[in-house]
């Protein structure tokens, strides 16, 4: 695709990334064909290929308008074109560009910018967020619907393993997940307890920036992943062999920082070892397969359903690791369709655009129980909370199924 940005941009690095990107786009459309919300829509603006090419016309001098923004808001940033796309087009940083710039040009209206600006700053402050989740839950029956079904019941975490061992690795603690599923860092604690690791928390850690990033908020994201790494760097120093990561969403976000600090002359070079070290859970757990198998004792459902989050699949390029994981444990993994697809999570995608959210999880959870599993599995703490508060089919992430598999314990 030809592309003549304006001088205001062209000679930027934004620009400079934009045009790069541009020119590998050979306008084939392949990406609407996997593209979620242009299956729902079937607006060609709301497409990665019309995108692509709104974001061109700004770039190239023409104002945008409230409609540019609006397709560039219905955009999931789930990657689900760059995985379909034969010419290998940076969808996601094009996008990211496209948002900044029209974000700059057109003026929200005030009701939008309070509505995204108190979610992200709810969902970005760790504590805060737990004290609104309790709080949501003892007033569940007063709250409206589409609030109620955003948080999903209290379930117990269980015992945070107390052993120590010489081998150890920095836990992620993320901003949402310890107040609304702390289950899911606690049953990652004990599996590697079990495997002679100890899971380790830096106390001054916390949001890995994606929510501010993915919101236009970058210098925000970057004072974040700069404060994690202050955090995490003295852990690495002494020895800590590895940052794990188990929410699919936070390990994209956190295999991003060499790019989002690669101007900071500080940051950079650190922020490329924090790239280094950083493994999604099912990355590192994979090499120990065969002893988590000989740990479990097959007391979890076997008849399960995995979604793979779009973070870990098309963002991070995992796939099949936690399937061949489950079924090395003794799971029997039904087949789902359009297994590609996401579920209409997407970050604060849920909060800010509701009816599509709400179509795209329908559709998700009719093909993630059509072979009527005893528990849905997933990896991103935003798909589980999202796909629980609309089924009364269990659904935990899949280290709590590995977790019950090698405890004498429910699962529940």
């Amino acid at each position: 695709m030809e592309a003549h940005l304006a001088d205001w941009i062209k000679h930027t690095p934004g620009g400079a990334e934009a045009e790069s990107i541009l020119r590998t786009c050979v306008h084939c459309g392949f990406c609407n064909a996997t593209c979620p919300t242009y299956q729902i829509l079937g607006d060609e603006l709301d497409g990665p290929r019309g995108r692509i090419y709104q974001i061109k016309q700004m770039l190239e001098g023409h104002e945008p308008s409230a409609s540019t923004l609006l397709h560039l808001d219905r955009c999931l940033t789930c990657m689900n074109c760059e995985t379909t796309c034969p010419s290998g087009v940076r969808y996601g940083r094009l996008v990211d560009i496209g948002r900044r710039e029209a974000e700059q040009r057109v003026a929200r209206p005030l009701a939008q910018r309070w509505r995204r600006g108190f979610w992200r700053a709810l969902a970005t402050r760790r504590r805060v967020f737990a004290v609104a989740v309790r709080l949501g839950r003892a007033l569940r029956p007063l709250l409206a619907p589409t609030l109620r079904e955003k948080i999903p019941p209290a379930r117990e975490a269980g015992a945070w393993p107390l052993r120590v061992h010489a081998r150890k690795v920095v836990l992620v603690r993320g901003c949402v997940q310890p107040g609304l599923l702390p289950a899911i860092d606690a049953a990652t604690a004990r599996v590697l307890d079990a495997l002679g690791m100890q899971a380790i928390v830096a106390q001054q850690s916390g949001c890995c920036g994606a929510i501010d990033y993915h919101a236009n908020a970058a210098d925000a994201a970057r004072a974040k992943a700069r404060r994690n790494i202050d955090a995490w760097w003295p852990l690495l120093e002494a020895g800590a062999e590895s940052i794990v990561i188990n929410a699919s969403g936070c390990g994209a976000m956190l295999k991003d920082y060499a790019h989002l600090l690669r101007d900071d002359p500080v940051y950079a070079a650190k922020a490329a070892r924090i790239v280094g070290m950083t493994r999604d859970l099912a990355e590192f757990l994979a090499p120990f397969a065969d002893e988590l198998a000989r740990l479990a004792r097959a007391r979890a459902p076997t008849r399960v359903a995995f979604h793979p989050p779009c973070t870990l699949q098309h963002t991070q390029k995992i796939r099949g690791v936690v399937e061949a994981l489950l079924t090395k444990l003794g799971a029997e993994l039904l087949p789902i369709a359009d297994a590609h697809l996401c579920c209409g999570a997407a970050g604060m995608y849920a909060l800010l655009q509701p009816e599509l959210s709400a179509e795209l999880r329908k559709r998700k959870l009719a093909s993630l129980t059509r072979g009527e599993p005893l528990m849905i599995l997933s990896a991103n703490v935003g798909c589980l909370a999202h796909l629980e508060t609309g089924t009364e089919i269990r659904v935990r992430h899949w280290i709590e199924w590995i977790d019950a598999a090698m405890a004498p314990r429910s699962a529940g």
